[in-house]
């Protein structure tokens, strides 16, 4: 059995012999714990990956995404990196004035995806392969308003705001369809909609304004014959019923924020909990046995003849010993 075919087992609730897994290293953790990273790789090889965002012309980035210093991605929306080995924040609108938009335009390169190249990486792999775009209409919009403002717009609803929204779904639209053209397994949308005991925004303005366009990038997934995984951080609760029936599959969110216990007593079956382990408190100042008992928990709780993913995220400030311990443990408990 492949690792493309275990993923899929998981997500359609068929039993895997074991859980599938996945670890996102960050730059930070290859900085830190080289030798730890390497061993990682070799012990708990990953049976998800992403592919490489291969274009048919190179993107007219600024800087390194994850080194420290300025760095301006193919939208032009400015990062400032304070730390290297973790993504800067953007400090200065892209969009500042309404009167900006006529100057605005979405990135057409990102839509030329070299198909060739793409395929060529699926068919040489056996792991399962995420697209290698994001789409994400809340973030972006916050890129290029930076967050503040963008959070005034969705209150307010100015005419601009509108425009803009519909520009940058108009592109998504088109880049999910570029993607679902290739031989990748799975779309990827990723916007973080939580705070850490509630949404950023009210759920039904989420309802609103964005359910209809994730419910638009799924229909073209699926209707190729993808499936659709999502990461939004924090609590979301409200809104994994909206996520389900609009067609994710895999869902990658903060559970210790939203309670596993009740999270499996909603949801599991319904959707794929892919990850996570809490990165916040118990990666960094955990104990082994501590995490050991909360990947236990989530196979208690959210385990339904598949339904999950082991995936945790080694990023600044965790432990390379706890990281280990949720694939041991893992490991241990098998599958089916």
């Amino acid at each position: 059995m492949t690792s493309r075919d275990l993923v899929r087992q998981s997500l359609e609730f068929a039993g895997p012999p074991r859980v599938p897994r996945q670890t996102w290293i960050l730059p930070w953790a290859e900085e830190q714990y080289p030798d730890q990273v390497a061993q990682l790789r070799r012990e708990y090889p990953d049976d998800l990956v992403t592919a490489p965002q291969r274009y048919l012309e190179p993107l007219p980035v600024v800087g390194e995404r994850y080194k420290k210093g300025v760095y301006i991605d193919e939208w032009g929306c400015r990062f400032d990196n304070v730390h290297g080995g973790v993504i800067g924040i953007v400090r200065e609108p892209l969009v500042r004035e309404w009167k900006d938009l006529d100057n605005f335009r979405t990135p057409d390169c990102t839509l030329r995806v070299d198909r060739e190249a793409v395929n060529a990486f699926c068919a040489s792999t056996g792991q399962f392969a995420l697209a290698g775009t994001l789409v994400r209409p809340f973030e972006r919009l916050c890129f290029i308003r930076t967050m503040e403002h963008a959070l005034v717009d969705l209150l307010l609803r100015p005419a601009g705001f509108t425009e803009l929204l519909r520009r940058l779904h108009a592109h998504y639209l088109r880049e999910v369809e570029a993607w679902a053209g290739t031989d990748v397994d799975a779309i990827v949308i990723m916007d973080d909609w939580g705070a850490q005991h509630r949404m950023l925004v009210a759920p039904d303005l989420w309802r609103q304004l964005f359910k209809p366009l994730y419910r638009d990038y799924c229909g073209i997934a699926r209707s190729a014959g993808k499936y659709v995984f999502m990461h939004s951080d924090g609590y979301i609760t409200d809104i994994i019923p909206d996520l389900i029936e609009v067609g994710v599959h895999a869902l990658n969110s903060q559970i210790a924020c939203m309670g596993t216990a009740d999270l499996g007593k909603r949801f599991a079956g319904q959707i794929t909990f892919w990850g996570e382990i809490d990165r916040q408190h118990l990666l960094p100042f955990g104990t082994v046995d501590e995490v050991a008992c909360a990947v236990r928990g989530i196979r208690e709780h959210l385990w339904a003849n598949g339904g999950v993913i082991a995936q945790c995220e080694f990023g600044p400030g965790a432990k390379p010993e706890n990281v280990f311990e949720v694939f041991r443990v893992w490991q241990g408990l098998g599958g089916r």
